[in-house]
């Protein structure tokens, strides 16, 4: 047993080797919070879970926020090499669309526009300064090879999309040059991560074609996919509502049924390589497996939004179907990062 203790490691290590990733379970979550509090409309008895999960993601962000900065202020070396590292630094963004997430928490769970603001403009700023500072790392050095692009390097071009999911209903509670500032940032925002998430999309299936696959602690990054394709159309219905301009009745509602559309097939493919990897061993447990989590439950939520906007009930029972596996590799995630922060060997550095 003293030897089984003796292997955890330390708060000093603990903080030295704090992953950037780790706010993917505050991204995954959040977005499990919202999309179940829409379905609490068709099932009220989801209402209660949705609740406990906004109260929980606002705890869980408190204490990894604490790590976070700490490493920032104690080993500002160490945070430093990490945006050089070829895969661990398209992670980085993540705290940033945490923030954002829980805006758009707030929002949804009673309307609170003040603390949605608080999230949001820090969440917003943040986003920026890491789409800059990864990515020019990746495009200036020659660091990055083929084997290293994976749907994570989608992360920072995700975050650029996220900022009208709050952003754009917030829009309507801001006035003169505040708002002309926060809709000048959605609107940079949305198209920038948009055509990036095309340019990215085009390198990640070179990778599929030509190089061997993703596997391992890498494999989860399949379901990365899913974020963009179901952050967009939401993000496009939200930003097209504070703009004065008349748009054609129901044309960006098609937009969106064409990126849900190849949503639903990825979903499909998604699984099938998940499967394989776990048929082969190539599986295993680790902070990436909360990549399953916000690309799904992203999806989920453009497929009750579209759903919704069209009336089609079967855009409905694929968001239904997604939310239940959503809600099971939450819960699976959920019990093996639990298991992994009690041995502590989801805070040792991965080789």
């Amino acid at each position: 047993m003293s030897a089984v203790l003796s292997a955890r490691p330390s708060c000093a290590e603990i903080v030295r080797n704090f992953a950037p990733g780790w706010f993917a379970a505050v991204m995954g979550t959040g977005v499990l919070s919202v999309s179940t509090l829409t379905l609490a409309g068709r099932w009220p008895l989801l209402e209660g879970f949705a609740w406990g999960l906004h109260y929980l993601n606002l705890l869980l962000f408190a204490i990894l926020a604490f790590p976070w900065l700490t490493r920032w202020i104690r080993h500002r070396e160490l945070a430093l090499a990490t945006l050089q590292h070829p895969v661990q630094a398209s992670f980085y963004p993540t705290i940033a669309i945490a923030m954002m997430v829980i805006a758009a928490q707030f929002l949804a769970f009673g309307g609170q526009v003040e603390l949605a603001l608080l999230f949001w403009w820090p969440g917003m700023v943040l986003t920026f300064v890491f789409s800059f500072a990864v990515l020019y790392a990746m495009f200036s050095g020659e660091h990055v090879n083929l084997e290293h692009v994976t749907p994570a390097n989608f992360i920072p071009a995700v975050g650029l999309v996220v900022i009208p999911i709050a952003g754009g209903p917030l829009l309507g509670h801001l006035q003169g040059n505040t708002r002309e500032l926060a809709l000048l940032a959605n609107v940079v925002g949305l198209g920038a991560g948009s055509l990036m998430y095309l340019g990215l999309l085009a390198l990640t299936l070179q990778r599929k074609y030509l190089a061997k696959p993703a596997v391992g602690i890498l494999a989860p990054t399949v379901w990365i996919h899913l974020g963009p394709i179901g952050v967009i159309p939401v993000s496009l219905l939200n930003l097209a509502g504070q703009l004065p301009l008349v748009l054609p009745s129901g044309t960006l509602v098609l937009a969106g049924l064409l990126l849900w559309g190849f949503g639903v097939w990825w979903v499909v493919m998604a699984t099938l390589l998940t499967a394989a990897a776990q048929r082969r061993g190539m599986l295993p447990f680790a902070l990436s497996w909360w990549g399953f989590t916000f690309p799904l439950g992203s999806f989920v939520s453009a497929s009750f939004r579209l759903a919704r906007e069209t009336g089609l009930a079967g855009v409905e029972l694929v968001g239904i179907a997604c939310w239940l596996l959503l809600l099971a590799l939450w819960l699976l995630t959920a019990w093996r990062t639990a298991r992994g922060v009690g041995s502590g060997a989801v805070f040792r550095p991965h080789p």
